[in-house]
């Protein structure tokens, strides 16, 4: 049963029995190799590392970041595709008593540009290998103009980013104004092993940890500044407490480790001394492989794209899953037909229905060990012991009723520290009793276990009428033909915003505009029934998540309809 602090805050299951414990990110691999020494910690498609390897490339690396001058608190971009090396920096920045953070490797020229200096970044770390044909090297010089005419690679005076100090290359090439990696390793046996414990042991768990840029809409992404103890905890509070995983446990992820879902259950696994199983990108039919042959026995896939692209593989119904005792998922926010299948295939895999965001360091819920079968499709879990849950009254701020729709706030350690540089956003985001408005539409069963029905930003006010996009979204997926749905408000001269959805249709699956629309005047009122269908077969797509905005001025550009800039 929920624990309820007082009425309409839930706050997960008992927790008489549970301790704290704590430390920072580079303690806890320290922790872990010393348990765990040679068995293996990570497996990526093109290579295995040791929890003993993988610390002592970790404070090599840390040290060479040393002899760049990198010191406790500063800034360290890392740029490129998941992989050990990732990892390995990702250790390494926090072990010198830095700050990691993490660049999404699709960013244009702009976009690493705008990160680059919004960060602070003194110090960014990629490579030159080509990663899905993206040349970082070439991107960085496109986005940081005078950067091919710098002569000293270790003092950098770009005009566009005035504190970066240097640019570190991994692989084989000199590119001008990088510091190569036989350079940079050569520095590196400048610095001795203890600098670099020095600085380790001065760190505070409720300093930030690491700093992950948000996706933004039309806006400029926002950079979430996180503890070690929000990081730690969370990863702990899910993998140990919740989901009961060890040693002896091996858990695969799909999503790359510049995402909060990746970078948490790697730091968890770990953390119990595990083994955490990984690819360079998504990729369904190596992903099939990758679970089946190493036996993996959790999976952290919780993206509704990500279960679609595994479940409509050939290889799907043929691969041996039957090791996997334990999935992390969002069933419960995705189509039924999704569930179902899934329950046929693995029918001896507890479901984690999951709740998060990058602003509360991952997860806010999940599911329970022993709860009854159908919570792991319907419904997002519980709180994790130490985070607090409201639902609150769109239009009043008080706490709705249980099972009625409202805003999500969240509450806990769990939490970010605020948006880098940014008060005013912050201040929107986090009111003064400590809670953060997620912008999700979700309710509460009498359980205390958490739904979700959308995001604030994706309700429609249809002449004057609310209308949720989840809601249209629901109804389309019931039509057998139908794979994913994405409904948008259009502007419209009479009702101020109409429904328009966008539809992918499952493989070798017929269906007509009208038949779809028809199908929804059928089962909704008048005013929900989308004004346009659009069929895709591919997505504008985020790290994780489908780009609705990008849909949006797609269509509204299709359509030819002005848009008032004020």
């Amino acid at each position: 049963m929920p624990q309820t602090a007082s009425a309409g805050i839930y706050s997960g299951e008992d927790p008489r029995q549970f301790r704290i414990n704590v430390t920072t990110i580079g303690d806890l691999l320290l922790s872990a190799a010393d348990r765990q020494g040679d068995k293996a910690a990570l497996i990526f498609p093109e290579e295995t590392v040791t929890y003993n390897q993988l610390v002592e490339r970790a404070l090599r690396s840390a040290r060479g970041l040393q002899a760049l001058g990198v010191k406790n608190g500063e800034h360290v971009g890392l740029l490129m595709n998941s992989c050990v090396r990732l990892a390995e920096m990702f250790f390494a920045v926090s072990l010198c008593g830095a700050v990691p953070v993490m660049v999404n490797p699709r960013y244009r020229p702009s976009e690493l540009s705008y990160l680059i200096e919004n960060a602070d970044l003194v110090t960014l770390v990629t490579t030159d290998e080509l990663a899905e044909q993206v040349n970082f090297v070439e991107r960085l010089y496109d986005g940081l103009p005078g950067l091919d005419g710098q002569t000293d690679p270790l003092h950098l005076a770009i005009p566009t980013a005035p504190k970066l100090r240097n640019l570190v290359v991994t692989g084989s090439t000199s590119p001008q104004g990088f510091i190569d990696h036989s350079r940079f390793y050569q520095l590196a046996e400048t610095v001795s092993e203890l600098d670099v414990h020095q600085a380790r042991v001065r760190v505070r768990v409720r300093e930030t940890g690491l700093i992950l840029y948000t996706s933004g809409t039309t806006a400029n992404p926002k950079g979430c500044l996180i503890s070690h103890e929000a990081m730690v905890r969370n990863a702990m509070a899910t993998v140990r407490h919740r989901y009961l995983l060890n040693a002896d446990d091996r858990a695969f992820s799909a999503l790359p480790l510049y995402h909060i879902a990746a970078l948490k259950p790697m730091l968890g696994v770990l953390e119990v001394g595990g083994t955490f199983v990984a690819q360079g990108h998504f990729e369904p039919g190596q992903c099939l492989r990758m679970m089946e042959q190493n036996k993996v026995t959790a999976v952290f896939l919780p993206f509704v794209t990500f279960l679609q692209g595994l479940l409509y593989h050939p290889d799907f119904a043929s691969t041996d899953l039957s090791s996997v005792r334990i999935m992390n998922s969002c069933f419960a926010a995705q189509p039924k037909s999704v569930g179902d299948a899934y329950r046929k295939a693995m029918p001896n895999t507890m479901q984690m229905g999951t709740f998060g965001m990058t602003e509360a360091s991952g997860f806010v819920s999940t599911g329970v060990w022993g709860m009854d079968e159908d919570l792991g499709y319907t419904r997002l879990g519980l709180p994790l012991l130490g985070i607090e849950v409201r639902i609150v009254d769109l239009e009043s701020g008080q706490d709705a009723p249980v099972g009625s729709h409202g805003e999500v706030l969240v509450r806990g350690f769990n939490l970010f520290d605020g948006y880098y540089k940014d008060p005013e956003k912050t201040a929107e985001a986090l009111d003064e009793e400590g809670w953060f408005h997620t912008g999700d539409i979700g309710s509460l069963d009498d359980n205390g276990h958490i739904m979700f029905h959308g995001r604030f930003k994706d309700m429609l006010k249809v002449g004057g009428e609310n209308v949720a996009a989840a809601e249209i979204e629901e109804v389309l997926t019931r039509h057998p033909a139908v794979k994913l749905v994405q409904v948008v408000g259009i502007p419209d001269p009479k009702y101020a915003e109409v429904p328009a959805a966008f539809v992918e249709l499952a493989p070798a699956q017929i269906a007509s505009e009208q038949e779809l629309i028809d199908l929804c005047k059928r089962e909704i009122a008048s005013f929900k029934v989308p004004r346009h269908v659009r069929f895709v077969t591919e997505w504008p797509m985020s790290a994780s998540k489908i780009q609705r905005f990008k849909l949006r001025k797609e269509l509204i550009e299709e359509l030819g309809i002005e848009i008032d800039p004020h």
